[in-house]
């Protein structure tokens, strides 16, 4: 049985998305059984359809890719977690569902399984790390095993050099840019690599 490496995100406007199935393809070159999951939205349709781009994401998504469910969890050995930022912490979608993994966490499912995390901002010091930091307080209390990009390869330089995780500040444009996906890639592979040593 190989690496199973769960990719749970929640996009709003498509940059995380594209974060995440660069991971995923990082994750899947390297052998792994992949699950691509969005979480479930929680914003109100008048919260949605007031920002253009979020309305065409959420339609263009909702049958493509599955929602993430606790059975995602348990089946994965690894796992990637992506979120915008909002206001430098977790978005309420993916906290959400987060939350809801009490009865996994108790039963010890999280346990020295590598975690990894990845985002984007609006803003290049828009709380990108401070996001990356927060969730990964969710896998210190999971007994996870943290897998941080760091400085472990120079094309991660190409994008911002960010040691917590990939992140793309979207200015409000397009999505994230070759070098970006190109570092998420490798946070796949890493994440990927990482847990084929501990299966041993």
């Amino acid at each position: 049985m190989g690496t199973r490496v769960a990719v749970i995100f929640y996009s709003a406007t498509g940059n995380v998305h594209r974060l995440a199935q660069a991971v995923a393809e990082g994750a899947a070159s390297r052998n792994a059984d992949v699950r691509l999951r969005r979480v479930p939205e929680l914003a109100p349709d008048s919260a949605i359809d007031a920002n253009p781009a979020w309305r065409v994401h959420a339609d263009a998504t909702k049958h493509e890719v599955p929602e993430a469910t606790l059975e995602d969890l348990e089946w994965a050995t690894a796992y990637a977690f992506g979120t915008p930022t909002r206001f430098g912490n977790v978005a309420s979608q993916l906290k959400q569902f987060i939350d809801s993994t009490g009865g996994l966490w108790q039963a010890g499912v999280f346990h020295n399984k590598p975690a990894t995390s990845f985002t984007s901002a609006m803003n290049r010091h828009g709380g990108q790390e401070s996001t990356l930091l927060a969730l990964n307080n969710v896998f210190y209390h999971w007994g996870s095993i943290i897998v941080p990009p760091g400085y472990t390869d120079p094309l991660l330089f190409a994008s911002g050099g960010n040691p917590y995780g990939t992140s793309w500040p979207s200015g409000g444009g397009e999505g994230p840019d070759e070098a970006t996906l190109e570092s998420a890639r490798y946070q796949g592979r890493h994440l990927t690599d990482i847990a084929d040593r501990l299966r041993g």
